[in-house]
């Protein structure tokens, strides 16, 4: 069943409970109804019809939700966009993605007679960005099947039900928290939805919320702002899912203590759900998911491919990334694990691509280094995942080029590199950590050894390399 259409039956058996609590308040399933129902038309009436792919980047995350519910009633397919790309970066990535309509403010709303649309399992109904879309945009696009069809699964492992109230703190932009809003509003539970990360009223939030969905680094603060409401008025907040990197067990060891149920889980964009630990002993496949750890002979290690009804179509436009698929439907995003047999908990190991994986995001080093390139002063560029104790990872960047200083007024200076990473990079995707190098170490073939100098940077050997101040 379509997300909107549960929107509408909630409206008719509990109109007055409220669906979505955002930045401007609250909105009852009924109002809520109500606003998707004119959205739809007010698509209509701008000639956008079953189908066509329209890109929404609301700032309001209840506007953008009402616009991806409209989208869905109308058999529209939303494209989520960041409402923070400057204009320059809205118009690159729409001309890589051709767009019917664009909107960037709340969607205009008709009265008048209900839009129709016959909804089938493979209708286009959720499309998004991965994470490290730059000069080459990477959008991710599913089936309605692709996402619905895991909520009863969901339910089931986490409880959640209409007398919810789940809190997701981030931008609904990013698949595992535009998941966790849909998923919250089909199950006729309250959606809080602040639209970003807001450490200030966390504390606030926390007092009415039973489920939180957060990425592992997010988890500890989660923790923090529940103890503190605790020692003033309690919180009811009994479940956390967490996705995204590996969560630390000293998280879930300390959520537990405090009465707090974690459920784990592994997955991708492109993925949807993989594998799932809900005691803390291990990830194993989630409900529906075959997993093929295809090790290599003479290799230690292999990538993890996966089989579901959770998986993605693809990327939009014909774009390139780390999704593969063979003939027998199997997809992989290059992530590795140890050898895994039916049954058996999966041990992952990181990415096999050279994909850094920081705080729940996926940054591709070499769109980080396409960007990089183009500054003056760098001849080559390397960019890896050094090792952080909350975030997983963070980006680090090491700079062939004359060194800072060593000519006045020239060489690399960490300040035009950062200039040129908050111009064209997301926020994930920029780095916190800079080196600069007279010559980068290379394979016999003369490309930058990545994994040489990840493994010395991990390792805490920077000879040869200067810090950039």
């Amino acid at each position: 069943m379509p997300v909107a259409a549960q929107v509408m039956r909630h409206a008719s058996a509990r109109p007055g409970r409220i669906a979505v609590s955002g930045p401007g308040g609250d909105l009852s399933y009924a109002e809520l109804a109500a606003r998707v129902a004119r959205a739809a038309r007010g698509l209509a009436g701008e000639g956008v019809g079953p189908g066509a792919l329209v890109a929404v980047a609301q700032a309001d995350p209840v506007a953008l939700l009402v616009a991806v519910l409209a989208a869905d009633l109308a058999g529209v397919t939303p494209l989520l966009c960041d409402h923070a790309w400057s204009e320059e970066r809205r118009a690159q990535v729409m001309a890589a993605v051709p767009v019917a309509a664009r909107f960037d403010v709340p969607l205009p709303e008709a009265d008048g007679p209900p839009v129709r649309h016959r909804p089938a399992p493979h209708d286009l109904t959720w499309a998004c960005f991965s994470s490290g879309s730059t000069g080459r945009p990477r959008a991710v696009v599913r089936t309605r099947d692709s996402w619905t069809g895991s909520f009863g699964h969901l339910d089931e492992m986490t409880g959640i039900g209409p007398e919810d109230v789940v809190l997701i703190p981030g931008p609904l932009v990013s698949s595992l928290y535009g998941f966790a809003a849909v998923h919250a509003l089909a199950a006729g539970a309250t959606a809080v939805v602040p639209g970003r990360w807001s450490p200030g009223g966390l504390a606030q939030q926390l007092r009415r919320a039973t489920v939180v969905h957060v990425v592992p680094h997010r988890l500890p603060a989660v923790l923090d702002a529940l103890e503190a409401a605790h020692d003033a008025a309690g919180g009811p907040l009994r479940t956390a899912v967490v996705g995204g990197a590996a969560l630390d067990a000293a998280a879930r060891t300390r959520a537990v203590a405090a009465g707090v149920r974690v459920l784990s889980y592994y997955g991708a964009t492109e993925l949807s759900f993989v594998a799932a630990d809900a005691d803390g002993a291990g990830l194993r496949p989630f409900p529906g998911v075959e997993i093929d750890v295809r090790v290599p002979p003479g290799q230690v290690l292999g990538e993890v491919w996966v089989r579901s009804p959770w998986l993605c179509e693809g990327y939009l436009a014909g774009a390139t990334g780390p999704l593969r698929q063979d003939d027998g439907g199997w997809m992989t995003v290059g992530d590795l694990a140890e050898p895994h047999r039916p049954g058996e908990v999966l041990r992952l190991r990181g990415r096999g691509d050279g994909a850094i994986q920081t705080g729940g995001a996926t940054v591709v080093p070499e769109d980080v280094e396409e960007v990089l390139r183009k500054v003056p002063g760098v001849d080559d560029v390397v960019v890896v995942g050094t090792p952080h104790p909350y975030l997983g990872a963070v980006v680090t960047a090491v700079v062939e080029g004359a060194v800072e200083g060593a000519v006045e007024g020239e060489g690399l200076v960490r300040a035009g590199l950062e200039a040129a990473a908050r111009a064209e990079l997301d926020p994930a995707q920029r780095p916190r950590r800079w080196y600069a190098a007279s010559s980068l170490p290379r394979t016999p073939t003369g490309k930058p050894a990545r994994g040489l100098i990840a493994a010395r940077l991990a390792a805490g050997d920077d000879s040869g390399l200067r810090r950039l101040a």
